[in-house]
């Protein structure tokens, strides 16, 4: 009797052919799939996508073949591992590609970090004082010891 095991709907030669590799921007569209809380037993389904720089790519062509995308979002670095064959994928778009000497581009982790830290550090800082407690405390006594004008009708 022969095994019979459910297969993913995706197509796998084209997966590998894919010619991504690290250095190259890629925007990557995976199905999301949400429960509605409004409705129990209701789920909506979404396409979201995921652009940034390849920086790792892992195990070849094989099943358990993976690639690493990493994005800056507001100063903060994202980073998502994808497997290659993941039926949630449904396709992947390269944006752009550049040429690198590396096959892991983990050092842009730390570039990243270092750029951060230089902008702060390069920030000019003014020697104003923008709110002081003493100040203000005199501003309220001055206001204290006058009498409120009062509102004549007409």
């Amino acid at each position: 009797m022969a095994l019979t095991l459910p297969f993913s709907p995706i197509h796998i030669e084209e997966r590998k052919k894919l010619d991504i590799r690290p250095g190259d921007t890629v925007r990557v569209w995976q199905r999301v799939t949400e429960t509605d809380s409004a409705k129990p037993g209701a789920t909506k389904s979404r396409l979201q996508a995921f652009e940034g720089l390849i920086i790792a790519r892992k195990h070849g062509t094989e099943p358990g073949a993976t690639f690493t995308v990493r994005k800056m979002t507001q100063g903060i670095g994202v980073e998502r591992i994808f497997p290659l064959y993941s039926p949630t994928i449904e396709k992947i778009e390269l944006v752009s590609r550049s040429s690198v000497r590396r096959a892991k581009l983990y050092y842009i982790r730390d570039k990243a970090a270092r750029e951060m830290r230089k902008k702060m550090k390069n920030l000019e800082y003014m020697d104003t004082t923008v709110l002081d407690t003493e100040t203000v405390k005199e501003d309220t006594e001055d206001t204290a010891d006058k009498k409120p004008a009062k509102n004549k009708k007409k």
